[in-house]
């Protein structure tokens, strides 16, 4: 699908729906999260299980952004 029609989508659910506006804002936190622990030289093991189940977090976040992206390109067809 086009780059451009799904980032137009995005913009539009960012301000119509606000469950895609909570995923987006949790998403941005894990990112800022993950980030903040991959500029450490060094990791202890239990920052590493955290950076871990973070990315795993934000994937999950991710996937449902993009299903429900999904959903509205698809609602929008069938209009």
């Amino acid at each position: 699908m086009d780059r451009n029609i799904d980032e137009e989508i995005k913009a539009h659910l960012m301000q119509t729906n606000p469950r895609f506006r909570e995923l987006a804002s949790q998403h941005l936190e894990y990112d800022r999260l993950v980030h903040e622990l991959e500029s450490k030289h060094v990791l202890t093991a239990q920052e590493e299980i955290e950076e871990h189940r973070l990315k795993k977090l934000k994937l999950h976040l991710k996937d449902e952004m993009e299903q429900m992206v999904s959903d509205h390109r698809l609602a929008t067809a069938n209009a």
